[in-house]
Order: C-alpha cells, then structure tokens, then sequence
C-alpha cells in the first residue's frame, strides 16, 4: 500500500468536462483527463482495505456489486500511485480484455462498493482505470501478443459486440484460430452502433480491431447468418460456433407502431443513424452530421423520449447535439431519492437518483430536469399527413402490484419525434433458430445454469443472448468465461 493516508490526505476530484455549451456543438468525446500527479493522488485515496468489494461482484439483495470482472483494483491503484504504471497495465490486462471501453461506459460497479464510499467519496476506479490503458496505449506498451503455437482448432464467433470479442481474444490468445462474423458494416455490436460517439469515439473500437487483426483474429463485416444453409455452413468449417448477437429486439410501447406513425423510432435505431451518419463525416459537429445527412433528425423538433436507462441518457445528449426544439424525457418509476435509504445500506447496489451528462446537458441549457416521473404515454396524435404531432400523457401508480393510470391525470405534449428507450425483450431469434438453439421465455438462448454450450454441440452463447439485456461488462465477463468452457471441450482441458 503506497500512500497509507491517502484516502484522509486527498479529496476525490473526477475528470474534468468540457462546459456544456461547448460540448454540445460537437460529437467527441468530452472528459478531460487529469495530469500525471493528480491522477497518482487519486490511485493514493484506495486504502488496499483488508476486504476490497470493489472487485468482489457480490450479490446483495438480488443486485451485484462489485466488479463482474474481478478487476486486481487495489494492486492497479498501488502502482499508479507508486508511478509503476507498466506494472499496473499488466495487473489491470489480467482480469479485462478491454478496459478502454468499460472506463469510458460502466457504470463503475465497483466505485457503488468502494469501503471509502461507506462514509464518503469511493476512489475514483472508473478513471483510473481509463488512465492506465490509455497510458499504455499512448507508450508502446500495449503491442500484438501472436501466439506462438497454433491448436489447429478453429472457432467462429457470430457477433461482435463486447461478448464476442471477448470470446474471440481469449480462444485467440489460446492458440486457436478465430473468426468473427458480423452482420454491420463495422465490428462492435451496440458499441459501435449504440452508443453515442461523445461516449465512445469509434476510433477507440477500430484501434481494438487493428490490434486483434494483428494477433491473429479474422473479421467478417456485412455477413448476416440468418439461415440453415449458412449456419450448417459454419458448423461444418469449424469446430466451434459461439453465438453472441445481444439482445437487440428493443420492447416495444402499446400503439406505438414506428412503420405505422411516422416520428416513432426505436431508440437504437436512431442513434445508429446518428453514428453511422457520423462516420461518414470527417466535422464530428453537428453542421457536418447535418451535411453527410442520411439521418433521423431531431432538429427544431419537440422530442419525446421513453424510458430512463442508459440509451434513454444518450438520446438525450444526441438530439441536443441535433439542435431540438425540446426534449422530455418520461419514466414509469417513482424518482429515486438522492441518497441511500436506510433499507439500501453500503455496499448494496445504490437505489438513487443518477443524472448524467445527457441530463446535465439538458438542464444546462433549460434550468430544468427533462424526466418527468410516474408517467407513460396513453395516446399518439398526428396531423393530416399522418405524421406524429403530439402525444397524451396519463401518470400511472402501483396498485396490487401492477401500473394503473390516475384518472384526470392526463397531459398533451407537443411531439413530433418519439424515442422508444424502453428496454429489450431477448434476442432476434433468427440466427439461433438457424442452428436450432432453444430460446428461454425471456427470449434468450438456453443453456445450462451456469454454463454456455446449448443442446447443439459445439455451439456456445454468450453475453446478453444469453443473460438479456445487460451492462458492457458483464459482456466481457460472460465472454471470457464462454471462451473458457469452449476450450475445454475443444482441448480436452483449459489453461
């Protein structure tokens, strides 16, 4: 332990962020790391405690907390702190294949279950750990590592969001010859096509992809294995196939039919033009989005958006940088308190409110917060020409364990642009019904509890295919160990 005070000797300072009314004018990213010193000061505040949860992913009251990755987090800190950062790229690559996408979007897990979060501020985990792979990645540490001896088995991965690369570097690294197919133009999954530009240059994603090319991973972009003819095709060239495709049938709003009422789009559908729209522009404002057009639009429009999770978030930020009219943002839950109750003691998971930088942005250009609680659409209202122009809203109750609207509750908001971030209800079937996969209720690949290998042999699942709709880290967890059980029963065993 380098610093034995630190945690009393230093306060938590986050990376700094570009001002509101700047960042908006642009789709990059928008954190501003702190300089060498500071970052050692803040490595210094992690106690190395007796029991670190924050590596611990337990769970408590059906919710984890904790890293899902067991990230060595005390180790990593102690290096950074004692400038042995070489040292601490090495601990922090032992348990994470790829750190410079969980520290830009997790949630950061294992800060909610730092023991300096019990009676303050949690170390800063989620920046540091952004700092050592960046760190490493900027000094020629992070090079190819090509295995030097070949099993002669070969594995196809269909998918490439985090679960299938994760699966793909680590049967890699194995010695065994992996190829990946990907039914989008760029490899990625929801990384790519998901996430908003502002919090994940893409460049990032093709900086990952050059380097596992160079290690010995074969990318297949635009190939869609939607049919028994293409999945026979793989099972027959391969001796394993692991499917990892997301959970990317989004749930739908009752009456809220996109091919049926034009302004209705699902969430994911929308930021992916966004993005896509995006890289054919080399001006990440939003002049040169508009210029490369091909979009969905949300300039001088009134925005409604659906649902309070992450994409709801990022929508949010998405249409601002469009230049809207306005934007509310509808959530059927109660607002959670600002801090913990007494019934979600630490290291629970936090039930609390989380406003993050699309509602930041938000309230920074309007002096009020876009959510509005305890509310769902009841009715779509449209012009002559068919095309959305407001909606009816109707705030709702638990009575009996169930949503009931109140009666005389109901409101007309303008809305000629509606964003459905409700969620997702599995996976699209299609690919797993092609290699005759059982799916679950839940619309998820079957498995085994705690295996990854369905009734098919030599098929594998992994990720939110298999476990629904998840964070990107568990992903990544779900994948490394998918490619764990893959190589046991590739080699007879597994290191």
């Amino acid at each position: 332990m380098g610093k034995t005070t630190g945690f009393l000797d230093y306060v938590r300072q986050n990376n700094t962020d570009v001002p509101v009314s700047e960042r908006i004018k642009t789709f990059e990213e928008f954190h501003i790391p702190l300089d060498d010193e500071e970052r050692q000061k803040q490595a210094g505040r992690c106690m190395n405690c007796g029991v670190p949860f924050c590596q611990s992913a337990m769970k408590l009251s059906g919710m984890v907390t904790g890293c899902p990755l067991h990230n060595l987090i005390p180790e990593w800190n102690d290096q950074i702190w004692l400038r042995h950062r070489g040292h601490g790229y090495a601990r922090l690559m032992k348990t994470s294949n790829f750190p410079e996408f969980t520290g830009r979007v997790c949630p950061a897990l294992c800060e909610k279950a730092c023991t300096c979060g019990e009676h303050g501020d949690p170390v800063s985990v989620h920046d540091n750990e952004l700092y050592l792979i960046e760190w490493a990645f900027a000094n020629g540490r992070v090079v190819p590592r090509i295995p030097e001896i070949r099993s002669g088995k070969r594995v196809a991965v269909v998918g490439s969001g985090p679960s299938g690369l994760a699966v793909a570097d680590e049967l890699n690294h194995r010695g065994h010859t992996v190829h990946v197919y990907e039914r989008e133009d760029r490899i990625g999954g929801l990384l790519m096509y998901g996430i908003p530009n502002m919090k994940l240059d893409k460049s990032v994603i093709a900086r990952r992809q050059k380097l596992m090319e160079e290690e010995g991973v074969t990318f297949h972009t635009s190939v869609d294995i939607k049919d028994k003819e293409t999945a026979d095709g793989l099972m027959k060239g391969f001796d394993a196939v692991v499917l990892c495709c997301g959970a990317k049938k989004a749930r739908s709003l009752p009456g809220a039919d996109p091919e049926a009422i034009p302004g209705i789009y699902y969430a994911v559908d929308f930021l992916k033009s966004t993005t896509k729209s995006l890289l054919k522009s080399e001006d990440h404002t939003s002049a040169g989005l508009i210029h490369s057009g091909g979009f969905i639009s949300a300039k001088n429009k009134h925005v409604v958006v659906v649902g309070g999770g992450d994409t709801g978030n990022d929508c949010i930020g998405t249409v601002i940088r469009h230049g809207c009219k306005s934007v509310t943002a509808l959530e059927m839950m109660p607002e959670p308190p600002e801090e913990r109750l007494p019934s979600n003691p630490w290291p629970e998971w936090p039930k609390t409110k989380r406003t993050d930088y699309g509602h930041e942005e938000a309230i920074g250009l309007t002096g009020s917060d876009p959510r509005v609680y305890e509310t769902t659409v009841k009715e779509y209202i449209t012009g002559k020409s068919g095309k959305l122009k407001s909606i009816v809203t109707v705030k709702v109750k638990m009575e009996n364990g169930k949503l009931a609207e109140v009666p005389g509750s109901e409101q007309t908001l303008k809305c000629d642009l509606l964003l459905i971030a409700a969620g997702f209800v599995g996976c699209e079937p299609y690919t797993a019904e092609a290699f005759g996969a059982e799916l679950t209720a839940r619309g998820t690949v079957m498995t085994e509890p705690g295996h990854y290998k369905t009734q098919i042999p030599g098929v594998f699942t992994a990720g939110d295919m298999r476990r629904g709709q998840s964070l990107v880290v568990w992903a990544i967890t779900e994948g490394r160990e998918c490619a764990r059980e893959v190589d046991e029963y590739l080699m007879g065993y597994t290191v």
